[in-house]
């Protein structure tokens, strides 16, 4: 298929979204763009979230990792719906009782100024390197398979999509961003559909038969009872309910616009709505997987787990499924990329400027530093873009759950302790235990998953191999799965008890 034909496509779909977005930023203010006024539907919010949460990760690297490992993803699923749970009954209750425009006001309630600043940080550094990796997985494959053949370079291309994005959210914010994640969450699952019903019919099967072949090609199991593997249930289920609760609870960007619901009751609605639905589509995605490997094997198709869905969208189906397949992807890109612009701009405006706090300043003058910071991020967010092309890393999936496991780590020891504990901690010392715990993390992973880094980094055979030998040594054939994050939360938190006291007793 023609790949001007294509991008005309994406062409038009942006055009949509901007109309969508001229008409909700309409009369905006800077609480519409932080908060979107506290008037936003819960039904709206739970569906649009599911674009955001899903991305083109899931979108493309889900469907991928059936082939090396089944359905094994699910266990994560399972994790998932925990965490959000605790969420919606822990976190929630909490930051409507005190009234948060930013979840980490509760660090500054709760330990003082130095933890709040550390907490928005911590989550700064976390959003920036976790949505430029989706971004960077969807722009790779629009220039693959479309802008390439047109001539296009790279860059231009991760700037044309940066700049489509800047035009409509910087003036709404996350008033425009629960209609937009809406729209695009519509037509991602139609695109999944749509996908998953053409390769049943190529196929010639359906559901029950198409399941019997995924079986009998080992690609439908779920649970894996190996202790030593970084898979195991029970690392997958923990790993899942903690990087729920870092990744969505604790992360500005998606409690930006539960927060943004009138109510407490309508929040929790929404959250659990959505953890339902989430669950329902992410298994979705590892049966669309299966299909396509089966369809992979019977058409010899041989490419890389993250090509697998586009390279048979684009070269193995008709016209009008490509085209369907297109927008989808773009629908899968945008929700994670506009919203986590947003949600930076805002933690950055209120946590790290104060604009909250700067009573002086005149609203066209917070509106001036407001657009001056989210134009930055965007600047941020491509040259993140293209370290991610220089790493030319092909499973987005594993990156990202990675990172997380770093950098939300000391989010949720900060949060854990906050709630788990009635001590104080020396505020001015919070800042160093957040660094010094994933140090410390890092460094025991980085001897533990060698072979990862080796792949992503390209260490010489020599080094590799003596570390590995370090690792078999001190590990054994224990290998750190997703729980990861869940080690990084607890060293935080037993250095936050090394620099705590007992409060002070009021009389």
């Amino acid at each position: 298929m023609s790949p001007t034909l294509l991008f005309s496509f994406v062409i038009g779909y942006f055009i949509l979204l901007l109309v969508v977005a001229w008409y909700t930023s309409r009369n905006s203010n800077n609480d519409s763009f932080f908060i979107g006024n506290k008037n936003s539907n819960w039904m709206l919010v739970a569906f649009g979230m599911i674009g955001t949460s899903l991305s083109g990760v899931t979108f493309v690297s889900v469907p991928g990792t059936v082939g090396t490992a089944g359905f094994n993803y699910f266990q994560v699923v399972i994790g998932y719906l925990i965490g959000y749970a605790l969420i919606a009954f822990i976190l929630l209750p909490l930051y409507y009782r005190l009234n948060l425009t930013s979840i980490y006001n509760y660090l500054q309630h709760r330990f003082g100024m130095v933890s709040y600043k550390t907490g928005a940080l911590f989550f700064i550094i976390s959003r920036t390197l976790g949505a430029t990796a989706r971004l960077y997985l969807v722009i790779n494959i629009l220039q693959i398979f479309i802008l390439d053949a047109m001539g296009v370079p790279f860059w231009i291309t991760t700037v044309i999509i940066l700049g489509m994005i800047i035009l409509y959210t910087f003036e709404g914010g996350v008033k425009t961003i629960v209609f937009t994640d809406t729209l695009q969450t519509s037509f991602m699952l139609i695109g999944l559909i749509v996908c998953t019903i053409y390769i049943l019919d190529q196929l010639g099967t359906g559901i029950g038969g198409a399941i019997d072949q995924m079986r009998s090609m080992e690609l439908t199991r779920i649970f894996n009872t190996d202790i030593n593997s970084s898979s195991h249930f029970f690392k997958h289920i923990l790993g899942g309910a903690f990087i729920t609760v870092a990744m969505t609870g604790l992360d500005q960007e998606m409690m930006q616009k539960n927060i943004s619901v009138k109510n407490l009751k309508d929040s929790q609605k929404n959250m659990m709505t959505f953890s339902v639905i989430m669950a329902l589509v992410n298994f979705l995605f590892l049966f669309l997987g299966g299909l396509l490997y089966i369809f992979a094997a019977q058409n010899s198709i041989n490419v890389p787990a993250d090509d697998l869905f586009p390279t048979t969208a684009l070269n193995f189906m008709p016209a009008a499924v490509s085209i369907i397949f297109i927008i989808a992807l773009i629908s899968a890109l945008f929700p994670s990329a506009d919203g986590a612009l947003t949600a930076l701009t805002s933690s950055f405006c209120i946590d790290i400027l104060g604009l909250k706090r700067r009573e002086e300043w005149s609203e066209s003058f917070r509106r001036k530093i407001r657009l001056t910071v989210h134009f930055s991020f965007a600047f941020i967010f491509f040259l993140a873009v293209m370290m991610f092309k220089w790493m030319d890393n092909k499973s987005i999936i594993d990156v990202i759950l990675k990172v997380a496991g770093f950098t939300y780590g000391p989010l949720l020891g900060l949060f854990a302790f906050g709630i788990l504990t009635k001590r104080q901690i020396n505020d001015k010392l919070s800042l160093i235990i957040c660094l010094v715990a994933p140090a410390i993390i890092f460094g025991v992973d980085f001897i533990n998953n060698i072979q990862w880094y080796s792949a992503q980094f390209k260490f010489s055979n020599e080094f590799a191999d003596s570390v590995t030998s370090l690792s078999k040594s001190l590990f054994g054939n224990f290998k750190i799965g997703y729980e990861l994050l869940i080690y990084n939360g607890m060293i935080t938190f037993l250095g936050l008890m090394l620099i705590s006291h007992k409060p002070e007793e009021r009389f």
